[in-house]
């Protein structure tokens, strides 16, 4: 398809005003091919061909803004349709409702297709054209089930990179003080193998690659995930790492989520004995393809190793206030001149998968962190963050994250004429602040318009979730039957937070207290 649209603005960042226009922008094929003069004549030749793709024309009327796709850098869609599910738990307890390893709870097929759809819906129609998906595929993954979550990606539109979030270490050894705080039965529950073995996880790996990457013409790709480094073992680490170099993939890491993590380095010292960013530097695996997912109880030595590899943080504000895991330093992280991408983390973290308010809590959560002004983030930064982190996250920085020619045609058209943006004082003030997704009209990816007139264009929107209350309506009682069986556990995990809580690790990132 060839795609014209008239009379629009363009977001621009080098701007003084942050847009230019109104202008014409000519899409051929999957790219941007002409922004301003030429672009219709430009249009207009390509119509001339007998085997000319389908054309259509957009007409902007001088109150449409194009703006670069939103990049939700950080995502764990397995859990879609259980948002609301879960309130008042730090990480480590949220974990034990959130993602059991329970058979009961392998999806069918079909469920994980729907639970997938369930946000990529959302994300389309509030302008999100690209999601890094951290799949926890639990208990463990299979060819269909994961097939189920790419197809879905497939037949919606959107772009997506997704990896399979997977454990192979026993629960026992991922969190500190836990040995010594169980009861030995229960200890002896909780040192049983993960479900899935390193040689298990690496053979679906290799199909995952084969099967989707680089699929429906390159919109789908694979990315690596080794969930956290305390959670996998060594050789399934470099392994990934090895896939990842080889395909020049990303590879996902929660690092440093929550103070709990923090205490690993003092609590394990026979494992670890350093921060977890210095314990992944020094087996040689920190890259500039490594995505550090949240990195809230990172020091200024962890952000120089993270620097000097020139990886990328992700950054998800309101699942780290969901959870209570602290005010990650985000001022620190441009100072170091780390790359930094925004992401809802997930449906159960944030309860929504809009990235617009993911956008709005990144510009002001962070005010509380100094007293001077001046070192709160600027609206400009903050969609630096959301656009060209988003792209070096996914490691595609020549070609998404910017409305440019040559660049891949991931477009979002605003309604400049609404509430939100009348009057115009500050365009990127008012993204930031003032935007919430009802204002998108068109979104675009790969050069193609998935969602017009409030309606996504591929899929029966209706029709999944009328299924999906259906699907997840049986399924209510397999989950809180899950869930009741992690109640005797429970108290050691929160145990595990008070601990932690209360050692002095010389940082602390929490507010408010006292």
């Amino acid at each position: 398809m060839t795609l014209l649209f008239t009379d629009v603005y363009i977001y621009d960042p080098e701007a003084a005003d942050g847009m230019t226009g109104p202008t014409d922008l000519f899409v051929l094929g999957n790219r941007i091919h002409r922004i301003g003069a030429g672009a219709r004549a430009e249009f207009e030749a390509s119509r001339q061909s007998p085997d000319a793709a389908e054309g259509r024309v957009i007409a902007g009327d001088s109150h449409l803004l194009v703006v670069p796709g939103l990049i939700n850098g950080h995502f764990h869609s397995p859990v879609n349709h259980l948002k609301g599910s879960i309130s008042g738990l730090p990480l480590e307890p949220f974990m034990l409702y959130e993602s059991p390893a329970s058979p009961e709870l392998l999806p069918t097929p079909r469920e994980a297709y729907v639970r997938t759809l369930l946000g990529a819906i959302e994300m389309l129609r509030t302008g999100t054209t690209t999601v890094q998906d951290d799949a926890f595929l639990m208990p463990y993954p299979t060819p269909e089930v994961v097939d189920a979550v790419m197809t879905a990606y497939a037949d919606c539109g959107i772009r997506a990179s997704v990896a399979l979030d997977q454990s192979d270490l026993p629960e026992i050894g991922k969190l500190p003080y836990l040995d010594r705080l169980l009861p030995a039965a229960m200890a002896r529950r909780l040192e049983e193998e993960a479900p899935a073995d390193t040689a298990a996880l690496l053979e679906i790996y290799e199909y995952f690659v084969s099967r989707w990457h680089g699929s429906a013409n390159g919109r789908l790709t694979v990315a690596t995930s080794v969930s956290a480094p305390q959670r996998v073992s060594v050789p399934y680490f470099e392994a990934l790492a090895d896939l990842s170099r080889r395909h020049d993939i990303p590879i996902f890491a929660h690092v440093l989520e929550t103070k709990v993590q923090r205490a690993l380095a003092v609590e394990k010292k026979e494992v670890f004995g350093r921060s977890l960013v210095q314990y992944v530097a020094e087996l040689g695996l920190l890259s500039e393809r490594m995505n550090l997912i949240h990195m809230v109880w990172a020091d200024d030595r962890d952000l120089e190793l993270v620097a000097e590899a020139r990886a990328v943080i992700a950054h998800n504000p309101v699942s780290n206030l969901r959870l209570g895991s602290g005010v990650a330093p985000y001022r620190r992280f441009l100072d170091h001149g780390i790359r930094v991408c925004l992401g809802v983390d997930e449906a159960v973290a944030d309860d929504s998968c809009n990235m617009w308010g993911v956008v709005k809590l990144a510009g002001l959560i962070h005010n509380i962190s100094h007293y001077d002004g001046g070192q709160w983030p600027r609206a400009a930064e903050i969609l630096d963050s959301l656009w060209r982190g988003g792209a070096a996250a996914l490691h595609k920085e020549a070609e998404l994250g910017a409305v440019r020619e040559g660049y891949v045609a991931d477009l979002v058209l605003l309604d400049l004429d609404s509430v939100a943006f009348t009057p115009l004082n500050d365009l990127r003030a008012q993204l930031v602040y003032c935007e919430s997704g009802q204002d998108v009209e068109y979104t675009v990816v790969d050069g193609a318009i998935v969602y017009e007139q409030k309606a996504l264009v591929r899929i029966d929107e209706q029709e999944i979730l009328d299924e999906a209350r259906a699907l997840f309506h049986r399924r209510k009682p397999v989950v809180r039957e899950v869930r009741r069986q992690v109640a005797d556990v429970l108290p050691y995990y929160q145990a595990v937070v008070k601990e932690a809580a209360l050692a002095d690790l010389g940082i602390d990132r929490r507010v408010g207290r006292g």
